[in-house]
């Protein structure tokens, strides 16, 4: 998988793939990641991607030619999806993070200041994607979440056990509560059920726990869960 993000802040991003089991699946060759700068793009003499707004109105809006040109620089696979980053967008679920793993090439567009031209939107015809319902000032930290999760869903990407598989949201459900060593600690002890080696035991208890954690936290996804028995 082949993820391009369009920014004009490249090294915001790629520090984050310096870590943990993202850089271990870019060393091997499980994601790669690329960057394409805007400003490297902009016919402009002062290298200025943003201008004030027609009609008046606070904030500078990202220009349309250096985004669109460096968007038509990138290289595109024949399976290639374009996402914009963006408040205004379907919000991201692990549903469409599973559509999304199933491209070779996600091309990424973070905006910045008041949001992109509208032409941007008209000549590219991205699909637009928000992991909230607030405003941030940029769109790198969105790019990189949906990267995230999408990464998590690449075969070798996680080991075992570091599985997707039981991950909350996979069954429709929140994930069910962990404990490790020491059996009791501040008073509090681990659930017997977990300590009796009885695998059929442990995941009913498990999978009750699950569906209460949903029905207390996310009575959303709960009602969701019972239409879907």
């Amino acid at each position: 998988m082949i993820f391009n993000i369009m920014t004009l802040f490249p090294d915001m991003v790629e520090n984050y793939f310096q870590y943990s089991i993202l850089k271990r699946a870019v060393d091997a060759g499980i994601i790669e990641i690329q960057t394409t700068n805007p400003r490297d793009y902009t016919e402009n003499k002062h290298k200025k991607v943003d201008d004030i707004p027609y009609g008046g109105g606070a904030g500078m809006v990202l220009m349309a030619q250096p985004y669109v040109d460096a968007y038509e620089s990138i290289e595109k696979s024949p399976k290639s999806l374009t996402i914009m980053l963006s408040p205004q967008g379907k919000p991201l679920t692990d549903e469409m993070v599973n559509e999304f793993a199933k491209f070779e090439q996600i091309i990424l567009m973070c905006g910045h200041y008041e949001g992109f031209d509208e032409r941007i939107r008209d000549i590219i015809k991205p699909v637009e994607v928000s992991i909230g319902d607030f405003v941030l000032t940029g769109g790198e930290l969105p790019a990189l979440c949906l990267i995230d999760a999408v990464s998590r869903k690449l075969e070798g990407t996680l080991g075992k056990i570091e599985s997707a598989d039981e991950d909350s949201f996979s069954n429709g459900l929140l994930e069910y509560p962990h404990y490790t060593r020491p059996r009791e600690y501040r008073g509090l002890k681990v659930p017997d059920v977990l300590l009796n080696g009885n695998h059929k035991e442990i995941n009913e208890f498990r999978l009750k726990q699950s569906i209460e954690r949903t029905k207390n936290r996310r009575p959303d996804l709960y009602e969701k869960f019972n239409k879907n028995k």
